[in-house]
């Protein structure tokens, strides 16, 4: 059996999501699918065979769909290698390709392997340090992980370290409440790093599974920020000799290019081990979650596709593909 018909058969039967969660993907991607395939429509109008004109058609509307350059270039790269090795390769069967394609590159960032919220816990309590600028939805991402995280019947505690901004605090408190779920938290102005100390102490007390952190999303020092971040780590480790577990990068899928940026500059800063991808049910270039995913090879964990509690989902690339191109 070939890699790809592996790829979307066999595999599939461990890894499906409930009929709930596919209808909010694909109506989280709505927006995307519809802009991508009317503007595929057009570039293959007229045409039987994948040619160059259809290629180059096809490089534009990838990257205007924020897939990115560098990635676009390696789509469009395999795909002509394909069209030379087949020289009757139709446009009917470009779908097809493309998806293939989009898996493959997925699968090499290791992005959308998982199918649950929580895996294998090893570490006890399992700590999480968000980061990410604000408006991004970092505070919403980690009231909805805590929900998820809580289901699945595991004890959560959050620690509001982003100290910076009252707000932050106030919106954490809030997540907390709504999901009842303990939260350590100082005034504004306070260290941030004493606020992480405080709530593994908390968390070790209280025989906690997971902790969340929030961190401050300020980016306009870039030496500031890594100086910040490891010094939250380092205190961390006081209390929890390995923490983090995971660094997880928050970004708002609907701003494009300005993700990419910020991917750059917090992957400079601190070593991120896993991304969220928020608002795609907002805007027409979810392609930022395959750019992004290849460009920086950190995997894609969670993927934001509506405003509602349960609308943070688990990213699986078999089920973004299939939504993507269906």
């Amino acid at each position: 059996m070939s890699f790809f018909k592996k790829l979307f058969s066999s595999d599939k039967k461990e890894e499906k999501i409930s009929e709930q969660e596919k209808q909010t993907l694909d109506k989280g991607l709505e927006k995307s699918k519809t802009s991508f395939f009317s503007k595929l429509t057009k570039a293959v109008a007229g045409k039987s065979k994948v040619d160059d004109d259809v290629l180059d058609n096809l490089e534009e509307i990838l990257v205007s769909s924020d897939v990115g350059v560098n990635t676009t270039l390696k789509i469009i790269t395999r795909i002509e290698k394909r069209v030379s090795e087949d020289k009757y390769l139709g446009t009917d069967e470009l779908n097809r390709i493309l998806r293939e394609e989009i898996a493959g590159l997925l699968s090499e960032s290791n992005s959308g392997e998982a199918t649950e919220f929580v895996q294998n816990i090893a570490n006890k309590p399992y700590v999480i340090m968000v980061v990410g600028v604000n408006g991004v939805g970092k505070t919403t991402t980690i009231g909805k992980l805590a929900y998820q995280f809580k289901k699945s019947g595991h004890k959560v505690v959050l620690g509001a370290a982003d100290t910076f901004r009252a707000a932050a605090i106030d919106q954490l408190q809030i997540w907390a409440d709504r999901v009842g779920v303990p939260i350590v938290r100082q005034n504004m102005g306070s260290d941030p790093a004493s606020v992480a100390f405080d709530t593994l102490q908390s968390a070790l007390a209280q025989d906690a599974d997971i902790v969340i952190i929030d961190t401050a999303g300020r980016l306009h020092n870039k030496v500031n920020l890594m100086n910040e971040l490891t010094k939250v780590k380092r205190v961390m480790q006081k209390v929890v000799v390995d923490a983090p577990h995971d660094v997880l990068l928050v970004l708002d899928g609907s701003t494009g290019q300005n993700a990419f940026e910020q991917a750059k500059q917090f992957t400079a800063a601190t070593e991120v081990t896993s991304l969220a991808i928020t608002k795609l049910d907002g805007t027409a270039k979810g392609g930022v979650v395959i750019g992004i995913s290849d460009q920086f090879q950190i995997p894609v964990r969670y993927i934001g596709v509506g405003e509602g509690i349960e609308d943070l989902q688990v990213f699986n690339k078999h089920e973004f593909v299939d939504s993507f191109f269906k």
